[in-house]
């Protein structure tokens, strides 16, 4: 029997219109457990149907029911503003076939309309933990009436500090409420979140141990410095489709979107120091084709679920195996195949080596001079081979030079380092920053 074969007709006559007709795996797993009232914990991949996984039951329980004035039945908290929006898009046209009213509430956006929609009947509520936290301590909100909350990404809530205010926030939620926790991992403050506020969950695992996702080719490409870093990350994205950037801070965002459109590859970039509407409109850019490519930061990694992303490139390589698995995750979503690069200098990769061993994932290895061309996918996939380039293979003549020589002009804001026997010491993988 099909998962869907409960929900309400509406429900099932929405998601046809989607093109919808058969459940993903956690969405067959996740959703009749979840319409039986049971507390459900669950482990799936981003681009896997979790959204609706636990969307459908919350919708189904709510149907029929209006809401009193800032007492929602439902709550979805989620770790960013991005990821809210995404779930409301996914969710907000179904609740609207059942005459369900829903408001996102997050930072950075106007406070007086939230809580206008909230006092006008908000049935179901996509929240960050802080806006949230604010709007029930100012007598806004309140939690008397909750009967179903989802905690999406947990795994996230938790990295970005989030535990003690979700902690909170479920705590003041009726007991025996019903109550879904979703997550990459389950380790850390997420196993103390479920044994503290899950009864008898259901469990359901629908990843791999290690995280790693099976339709996803891994590739280090080593490159002489700052200058190659920027050739191969023109070159990755003019042979391939839409790409996701990860750099190590703002600025470096900033400046490679910039790169990337003055090369001709319209780019936009997705970090914390935009403006709410900047990083919409930025993010609307890039899921409606406008912007080829996002450059982001890894506190925007987990609020980008936008798909047909076929590659992701690690400009600056992830700080841990957990931040490498989430920044590629947004890559081969839904069972599509996908190609995760990191670029690195000769000095620095045997880190990224261990990084890649302790992500459990087996990577091809390249060199920016050998790569093909055009670097697509499938010619890396062809290509490479499974151990490191060492430093000494660097040094030896090749047909061009590794690391380019002269002056190099400065970045935007960035004024000239001064010359002498120290300026050749810099490490050129590491990204200039912005005064």
């Amino acid at each position: 029997m099909s998962a869907f074969s409960e929900l309400p007709s509406e429900l099932v006559n929405a998601l046809s219109d989607q093109g919808i007709v058969t459940p993903t795996a956690v969405q067959d797993a996740v959703v009749p457990d979840a319409l039986a009232g049971h507390d459900v914990l669950g482990r799936a991949r981003t681009g896997s149907g979790k959204t609706l996984a636990f969307g459908l039951p919350i919708l189904t329980r709510l149907a029929g029911r209006r809401s009193r004035p800032c007492h929602p039945r439902a709550l979805i908290i989620v770790p960013t503003r991005e990821l809210a929006n995404q779930v409301a898009r996914a969710v907000q046209p179904l609740a609207a076939t059942l005459g369900l009213k829903l408001t996102t509430v997050y930072g950075g956006t106007p406070y007086e309309k939230q809580t206008r929609q909230l006092r006008q009947r908000a049935d179901l509520v996509v929240a960050t933990p802080g806006r949230l936290e604010d709007l029930f301590e100012n007598g806004y909100l309140f939690f008397d009436d909750i009967e179903i909350t989802v905690l999406d990404e947990a795994d996230h809530l938790c990295d970005l500090g989030f535990y003690p205010a979700v902690d909170k926030l479920v705590g003041l939620t009726p007991t025996g409420s019903q109550r879904l926790l979703l997550s990459a991992t389950l380790d850390g403050d997420v196993d103390l979140l479920v044994r503290t506020h899950l009864r008898e969950p259901r469990v359901h695992e629908l990843d791999p141990s290690s995280g790693s996702v099976t339709t996803m080719a891994h590739h280090t490409l080593t490159v002489g410095g700052f200058r190659d870093k920027v050739e191969a990350l023109t070159r990755l994205v003019e042979a391939n489709g839409r790409t996701i950037v990860f750099t190590r801070t703002r600025e470096g965002a900033t400046q490679i979107a910039e790169a990337l459109t003055g090369a001709g590859v319209p780019a936009v970039d997705l970090q914390g120091s935009l403006s709410q509407r900047v990083r919409e409109r930025n993010l609307e850019r890039f899921t409606n084709g406008g912007a080829r490519v996002v450059v982001a930061t890894d506190v925007a990694a987990r609020g980008i679920h936008v798909d047909d992303v076929g590659l992701v490139v690690h400009f600056d390589a992830a700080g841990d195996a957990k931040s490498y698995l989430h920044r590629s995750g947004r890559t081969a979503r839904a069972g599509q195949d996908g190609c995760v690069v990191t670029l690195t200098t000769a000095r620095a990769v045997h880190q990224v080596v261990r990084l890649q061993q302790s992500a459990g994932v087996e990577v091809l290895h390249h060199d920016l001079r050998t790569a093909p061309r055009p670097m697509t996918a499938e010619a890396l996939a062809e290509s490479g081979h499974p151990g490191p380039v060492h430093s000494e293979d660097r040094g030896r003549p090749q047909s061009r030079p590794a690391v380019r020589r002269g002056p190099r002009p400065p970045y935007r804001g960035q004024s000239r380092r001064p010359s002498g026997p120290s300026a050749g010491r810099r490490d050129r993988s590491k990204l200039p920053t912005a005064r």
